[in-house]
């Protein structure tokens, strides 16, 4: 069982579980238009976790993803929820949890290389704060002997489906609104979805993966100007523009409370700015040692396929 069946990864993952032969169930707020795919709210127990009965593995991608100022959702989904799954895979009888969390659990003002030993660093955003908070719910379960536990912490998924390091940074460079901080140095931890894939599913299956956690990344660490620069020569436009890093945090500042003020929610904050200058990278060498884990897709390979997925659904 899967849940957030309807998102990227979620979805992702049902198609390649499918492939490899298993019998995948969905669970999501959202309708996916499959007969194995259940409808239900996971931050409240109920009826949807009967949907586990008779899963051996269960992944849980479900949550709230974004550098929001606004707390709404977060506490709940992305802390609350990871519970009520686990307890829906203990009573299926289950025999591993997987939990998708986030490189952002390092903080952004780190440098150097960090792994899985270092130490994680709540800095008052919201996303990081929970996804820190949601690995100690795990964990917990896992010492417990509830059920065996493996965390993952993703890097910045691209590639088909994406929307925030594909669809969304196309869409802005189109209306020419992009603008880097810090004329674009950051450090970017890119891994092609198919990438990540394969690692989520190695680290299901691999006995030695049991109460651990695992970084994955790709093998690259472009700057977040390089990453970028790829969409730009795919829509044939020049590099995107940068600016000092506190203009482009108080424009960012500005468009949330305007956001505020319409009732909705921007991805332009502060929190998002500082994400993109980060000046740390993150080690991928347990997952190479325990799972075997080795990207496929470098990230000219990678945005090659990405661009044919763009041209295909005339997003460019």
């Amino acid at each position: 069982m899967v849940t957030g069946a309807a998102g990227f990864i979620g979805r992702a993952l049902i198609d390649r579980f499918r492939e490899l032969g298993s019998e995948v169930r969905g669970v999501d707020l959202i309708e996916a238009g499959d007969e194995w795919h259940l409808v239900g709210d996971i931050t409240s127990p109920g009826n949807w976790q009967g949907h586990a009965e008779g899963c051996d593995l269960v992944i849980h991608t479900a949550a709230v993803v974004g550098m929001y100022s606004s707390r709404a959702g977060y506490w709940e989904t992305n802390v609350v929820a990871p519970r009520h799954v686990m307890d829906a895979a203990i009573a299926a009888g289950a025999k591993r949890f997987v939990h998708l969390s986030s490189i952002v659990v390092f903080g952004f003002d780190f440098v150097g290389v960090v792994d899985e030993r270092s130490p994680v660093r709540p800095n008052g955003v919201h996303y990081v704060d929970t996804k820190i908070a949601s690995e100690q719910v795990v964990l917990e379960a896992h010492a417990e002997g509830e059920i065996p536990c493996t965390i993952v912490r993703p890097g910045d998924v691209y590639g088909p489906g994406s929307r925030p390091w594909t669809i969304e940074p196309v869409r802005l460079l189109k209306a020419r609104q992009l603008i880097l901080p810090d004329g674009g140095r950051g450090l970017h931890s890119p891994v092609y979805v198919d990438d990540l894939v394969d690692g989520i599913v190695r680290a299901a299956t691999t006995p030695a993966a049991e109460g651990r956690v695992f970084i994955l990344t790709g093998a690259e660490q472009p700057t977040i100007g390089e990453f970028f620069g790829h969409y730009c020569r795919m829509l044939g436009i020049d590099a995107p523009r940068t600016a000092p890093t506190r203009v482009v945090r108080e424009v960012a500042r500005a468009m949330d409370l305007a956001a505020k003020v319409r009732g909705r929610r921007s991805e332009a904050t502060a929190a998002a700015i500082d994400y993109l200058t980060r000046r740390g990278s993150y080690s991928i060498a347990r997952a190479r040692e325990v799972l075997g884990y080795e990207p496929a897709h470098d990230l000219e390979t990678g945005m090659r396929k990405t661009e044919e997925w763009l041209r295909a659904e005339a997003l460019i």
